[in-house]
């Protein structure tokens, strides 16, 4: 089943990370502290209002689960607001080491994977892609995004590895093309993820391409959706960093991921494929008809446990908080984790800045007045991306500040989560800067 073919209101970034509130009185935060809970991890006595959120989408059985962490600096372990279960029906608990669906959040990694190949030297951030995938040589643009497929023009420049990063090489997507361009994913098998293996009523059955060379290589067949370097549209281009890895390194992607990021920050629990002995771990998925949770991937019998068809950069990892924890902490570190080095603090600050080429026109774009690095949104000083199924994660380098909101469930955009967290931390800070004050 394709990912984000489940509802379009899902990709609607524009609530999905604001840098500027997210992290807004953060550096009062900073100084505050967060009890004795270093260790425990659980700080709902400093959050009672994200807790509050928490609670009301828990035990209200309108979510299985809402977990939330938060991490300053270097510190071991994030701390925890919220909670659940792994399912509505199963008693586990959550916790650091439960297994989230992230899909989207996978961008941010490869984004990353790529910056360690340009810092090496193998990629160059402004080397065309046709001299790595000699199939994206020639690329034609359709004259209407939403047209026939046999009315293009040429492409006016070549497809380059920072469009690649930043969604502005003008390919295509399952969620935002429309009429024949989607139905050509569609027919190609160019998936981005995956939801089910069960059906889902409204949602067109795809079978994806047979590996994520044929997948590249269909790609380059169709044409553009815009000229490369003028818009920013949301893209297959993540997905299609994988091949380009690929490629370069002379591994298989995911073999990759584990041996550049994966083994080097502690990310034991980061998978394409949950393992079988893992699977217990493994949170149930929902889509949300009418309000109410319906199971559409459940842990015991995920899609997830079997091989993907396609290894996909731009939607296709499991992992937990603290996984996650871990990767977005080595940013904070500027690449480096415990000691390690992972990649260059170069590497790191480049891919984490706004990399959009100058020519690209944002009016209108989820990304107007804001910026976008490395396979995630810039801003100022923050970094990060979402996933379809609810997730979010996001570091701050001037505050030092990670965080991560855990749930599972599709659209994510059928519940105001988002948009809720913001409002109830932004309180939250507001009394702790109060009490600060009254303590000063």
């Amino acid at each position: 089943m394709p990912l984000d073919t489940l509802a379009p209101s899902q990709v609607s970034r524009r609530t999905l990370l604001r840098a500027s509130a997210l992290f807004a009185g953060g550096a009062a935060l900073s100084g505050l502290p967060f009890g004795r809970a270093a260790f425990a991890h659980d700080v709902a006595e400093n959050w009672p209002n994200v807790a509050a959120l928490a609670d009301k989408y828990v035990s209200g059985r309108k979510l299985a689960n809402l977990f939330l962490t938060f991490g300053w600096g270097q510190e071991d372990h994030a701390h925890t607001v919220g909670g659940g279960t792994l399912a509505l029906s199963k008693p586990a608990a959550v916790d650091e080491n439960s297994l989230f669906r992230i899909y989207s959040m996978s961008k941010p990694i490869t984004g990353m994977a790529t910056m360690i190949l340009i810092d090496e030297g193998k990629l160059g951030l402004d080397q065309p892609v046709h001299e790595i995938l000699p199939a994206f040589r020639d690329m034609r643009v359709l004259v209407d995004p939403e047209g026939p497929l046999d009315e293009t023009v040429p492409a006016n420049q070549p497809i380059t590895i920072r469009m690649l990063l930043t969604h502005t090489s003008g390919l295509g997507y399952q969620i935002i093309s429309k009429g024949p361009l989607q139905k050509a994913f569609n027919e190609q098998g160019l998936i981005g993820g995956r939801v089910s293996r069960m059906p889902i009523p409204g949602v067109e059955p795809v079978t994806p391409a047979p590996g994520l060379a044929v997948w590249a290589d269909r790609l380059a067949e169709l044409p553009l959706m815009y000229q490369p370097a003028t818009k920013w549209s949301y893209s297959a281009s993540i997905d299609l960093l994988g091949r380009v890895i690929e490629v370069v390194s002379g591994m298989e992607f995911e073999a990759f991921l584990k041996k550049r990021i994966f083994e080097p920050c502690g990310m034991t629990s980061t998978f394409m494929q949950v393992p079988a002995s893992e699977a217990h771990r493994l949170t149930d998925n929902y889509g949300i008809i009418g309000g109410t949770a319906f199971p559409i991937d459940p842990g015991p019998a995920s899609v997830f446990l079997d091989p993907p068809e396609v290894a996909a950069g731009g939607g296709g990892l499991v992992s937990s908080p603290k996984d996650y924890d871990r990767f977005l902490r080595m940013l904070l570190g500027y690449g480096t984790l415990d000691g390690k080095f992972v990649m260059s603090e170069n590497a790191v600050r480049v891919g984490t800045s706004d990399l959009i080429p100058a020519s690209v026109d944002l009016k209108g774009s989820w990304l107007e007045g804001e910026g976008h690095g490395a396979g995630g949104r810039s801003k100022g000083s923050s970094f990060g991306w979402g996933g379809a199924a609810g997730t979010l994660g996001a570091v701050d380098f001037d505050l030092k500040l990670r965080s991560c909101l855990w749930t599972q469930y599709m659209p994510s955009e059928a519940f105001p989560i988002r948009d809720e967290f913001l409002a109830a931390m932004e309180k939250d800070l507001t009394a702790m800067r109060a009490m600060k004050k009254m303590a000063a």
